[in-house]
């Protein structure tokens, strides 16, 4: 069967009203028919034909395998993001180092790690370093995925730590009583329904949940203790108590290596990758992409009928999360 090629001109085009406008005019912006991320150079060493580059990685907001939602709807999957990000750093040769630039309170214990695996199957695929700078904030699950950096460095007012886990269970049964609704749960045995937000937290309850609590936390003091070799495992249980730390602190209790910005994250992980001149990239994209497994199927419109009640969304909320987050008291 011949096929005909599809021929698409895309240019830019301002069209300036004549009558009464002023200087009023359209501009017509061209948006790449392929979404895939793009490639912006952020800063470069000077001279031709800088080759090498440092990619700079984001891990921002609050962690969660799960597209970001809005008022108007829904946005980007951040582990997903993060996935396709690494991905083209990978597949880049001139790619001679990785840096993470870290602003997130946690997340999610699953996307956490997720994230954290993919960096070090970057590592154990292409060698190359990878650098993490810490911003505002990198706590909890932040720090988690930190770990996998080979240097870690914290800007001087960054809040790091809150090494742990939390699981907050909800229970509505007392409001339910008090208006006089009940639930019954009908169950394959006695534990199905464990945590759930229509009836009382009992003792079994919470033992079950705490022994999940538990394992978690054993995995992120396993993922500091390999990530800070001159800790020792008992100094990193001491530190692992859900505190926050300052930068100074940080840096006293070994959890970073060194106080500085990004000038000085991007000249460590220059040093770290061999190169003498190197370029700084970011990947990004003007509209939503969908790339890998971790994408989300689209979802309908945004609502606006206050009396329509997602109950799917409701149960999510209530429902036992176990997280990597500092989420503060």
């Amino acid at each position: 069967m011949n096929k005909t090629p599809i021929i698409v001109l895309v240019g830019v085009v301002c069209l300036c009203a004549v009558g009464g406008c002023g200087n009023t005019g359209w501009l017509l912006t061209p948006v790449p028919l392929n979404e895939r991320l793009v490639e912006n150079e952020i800063k470069c060493d000077s001279g031709w034909f800088v080759r090498d580059k440092i990619a700079v990685v984001d891990v921002s907001g609050v962690i969660f395998n799960d597209r970001s939602k809005g008022l108007l709807g829904s946005g980007e999957n951040p582990v997903s993001l993060f996935i396709e990000k690494m991905d083209k750093a990978q597949a880049d040769p001139n790619v001679c180092a990785l840096l993470l630039r870290i602003n997130s309170p946690g997340g999610g214990v699953t996307a956490s790690d997720i994230m954290y695996n993919r960096i070090q199957e970057y590592k154990t695929a292409t060698g190359k370093p990878v650098v993490a700078v810490l911003v505002d904030v990198a706590a909890s699950g932040g720090y988690y995925i930190a770990c996998a950096a080979d240097e870690i460095i914290a800007h001087k007012t960054t809040i790091t730590g809150s090494i742990g886990v939390i699981v907050q269970a909800v229970s509505f049964a007392g409001t339910m009583d008090k208006i006089g609704v009940t639930a019954q749960a009908i169950t394959s045995g006695k534990m199905k329904d464990m945590g759930s937000p229509l009836k009382p937290l009992d003792p079994a309850d919470i033992k079950v949940l705490q022994g999940v609590v538990d394992d978690f936390y054993a995995k992120f003091v396993a993922v500091v203790d390999a990530g800070r070799p001159k800790l020792t495992t008992a100094q990193v249980k001491t530190l692992a108590d859900g505190r926050i730390f300052t930068a100074d602190e940080a840096l006293a209790n070994g959890l970073v290596d060194s106080l500085g910005y990004m000038d000085q994250a991007l000249a460590v992980a220059k040093t770290r990758s061999g190169s003498d001149r190197v370029r700084a990239v970011m990947y990004g994209r003007p509209v939503g992409h969908r790339a890998n497994a971790y994408s989300m199927a689209p979802e309908v419109g945004a609502q606006f009928n206050l009396i329509n009640v997602d109950t799917t969304t409701l149960m999510s909320m209530a429902r036992p999360n176990f997280m990597y987050l500092w989420s503060g008291r």
